[in-house]
């Protein structure tokens, strides 16, 4: 009678391990799907989203793919060196938005590789300065203006290049102090400004 009494303890407590297990898998499960659920429903509530990602997917089976597709002419046409200053041939009405979004792929034609390497490295070192600024800042309101100033630019950035190069859907971001625009050059060269305070500030407060 004891040995059935703890054979029917053990079964039951195996029997309550295996439902719970079994439950935290489906909560599990149910949890991760929640990221799924949510791009669907973004990427649903808009027609030009999911029209952006086939454009992406295949840019030659869609008209509005010719951007794209010109944009990566010019940049394979650039070469090593590039075609020289102001030898583009793509901007000269090839390219839709030349003088903003693809201004890369020009600046890739005109100097080529090299010219596109040396544009990326002085954004490394803008970027790299705004951290060492950041490190600096005698408070944390400096670090934090200086830290915010530095992710929009590299965000910027990085979104610029690689919608250009077509490794992401296009999302209309242009590049900062490159790109034609009136009120993007204001903003950047404030917050230029204000990177500077923050700089100038802390080296007073560090002496």
């Amino acid at each position: 009678m004891p040995a059935t009494v703890s054979f029917c303890k053990v079964e039951n407590i195996s029997h309550t391990t295996v439902c719970k297990r079994r439950e935290g898998r489906f909560l599990r499960g149910k949890s991760g799907n929640l990221p799924s659920v949510f791009i669907a429903v973004f990427l649903g509530m808009a027609s030009y989203r999911m029209e952006r990602l086939k454009i992406w997917r295949n840019p030659e089976a869609y008209e509005k793919g010719f951007q794209t597709i010109q944009g990566l002419y010019a940049i394979g046409s650039g070469g090593i060196f590039g075609s020289g200053l102001g030898s583009s041939v793509q901007k000269l009405g090839f390219v839709p938005e030349a003088q903003n979004d693809m201004i890369f792929s020009i600046i890739c034609e005109e100097t080529g590789l090299c010219g596109a390497v040396l544009l990326i490295l002085l954004f490394a070192l803008l970027i790299w300065r705004l951290m060492v600024i950041a490190t600096h800042a005698g408070d944390l309101e400096g670090a934090l203006i200086s830290g915010g100033i530095m992710g929009h630019i590299a965000i910027q950035v990085i979104l610029n290049i690689a919608v250009v190069t077509n490794t992401i859907p296009n999302t209309g971001i242009t590049l900062p102090f490159v790109s034609y625009g009136g009120t993007s050059v204001v903003f950047l060269l404030g917050e230029m400004g204000m990177a500077l305070a923050v700089s100038r500030r802390g080296k007073r407060e560090s002496r």
